[in-house]
């Protein structure tokens, strides 16, 4: 039987990043936190904390945490409060990664028709759609929006439908890099945007539209308003959600480089097989909400 106390400890300074701010958390002193992780580890015969700015978890603690999390979503379908003090400082929140993208467009819907339904807390982490599995698999979180349709142990997979993308530049722009049209040399020559190392979306367009490699001079900015902002502004180009650009392309603050030419990005919902009511509700929400906003979306 598993110290719940302790492992309360170790999950909230994982959660938290540092021993002082999870014990403002669990409401004890910081002292009381490093004594529960300590012995934990000791009783238990391994580390399960890097101390460091922040502190992060081990694979062991990695491990650990994703059962406690599994384990306060499993309590909270009784609907009884829990008495002890490692169940109640902590409310329990649903851990999902998301895209920046999905983020800025269908998803919040899904969130605001989740929160109807229940009163439970979401806890999300931005991260690329082709890697969002990936903090699935490391047991970071329950659920995740991805393109990855391979399957991950213990969970199940829905497709969502497609998130459409348009090559979009403000007009001016366009003039000036793109006056005949896009072909090789625009395209080595028009500064371009990308969100992070990542992303790969514009460069797969160009690949599919002229099939060239896009090695052109890049901008990197981590965040979608900032991508129709500055496409709007004349920076640079890249690819937009199609429902968030084309209100500024009937507007005239963007064009396309080269109508008729969108990317579809698939998108999956893979969540785990935990039998939590919790899970299932957000499930439903999600499908939800692609049904009404992705193109083919889930029904």
């Amino acid at each position: 039987m598993l110290d719940y106390a302790s492992l309360a400890a170790v999950a909230a300074v994982v959660r938290e990043g540092s021993f002082e701010k999870a014990a403002q958390a669990l409401g004890i002193t910081p002292s009381a936190v490093s004594q529960r992780v300590r012995g934990f580890e000791e009783r238990l015969g391994v580390i399960l904390i890097v101390r460091g700015q922040p502190c992060m978890a081990t694979e062991q603690g990695r491990e650990l945490c994703a059962h406690f999390d599994k384990v306060r979503l499993l309590e909270a379908d009784l609907k009884v409060v829990a008495s002890s003090e490692a169940h109640s400082a902590l409310q329990p929140s649903l851990s999902i990664a998301v895209n920046a993208d999905s983020l800025a467009t269908w998803f919040p819907q899904a969130l605001a028709d989740f929160s109807l339904k229940t009163d439970m807390l979401v806890e999300l982490t931005l991260e690329d759609e082709g890697h969002t599995a990936d903090r699935l698999r490391t047991g970071d979180v329950l659920a995740v929006v991805t393109s990855d349709p391979e399957p991950v142990a213990g969970c199940r997979t829905i497709a969502l439908g497609t998130l459409t993308y348009l090559a979009c530049a403000n007009p001016d722009f366009v003039a000036r890099y793109f006056p005949t049209g896009v072909d090789k040399r625009s395209l080595a020559a028009a500064p371009v945007m990308r969100f992070d190392r990542k992303d790969h979306l514009q460069g797969r367009w160009a690949k599919a539209v002229c099939g060239v490699e896009l090695n052109a001079p890049t901008h990197w900015l981590p965040s979608t308003q900032a991508f129709l902002d500055l496409a709007c502004a004349g920076l640079a180009w890249g690819l937009q959600p199609e429902m968030l650009a084309r209100p500024l392309i009937g507007a005239g603050n963007l064009v396309e480089l080269a109508p008729g030419h969108p990317i579809n990005v698939p998108l999956f919902w893979t969540v785990s097989r935990l039998h939590a009511q919790t899970l299932q509700v957000m499930t439903e929400a999600v499908k939800g909400a692609a049904g009404r906003c992705l193109h083919g979306g889930a029904r």
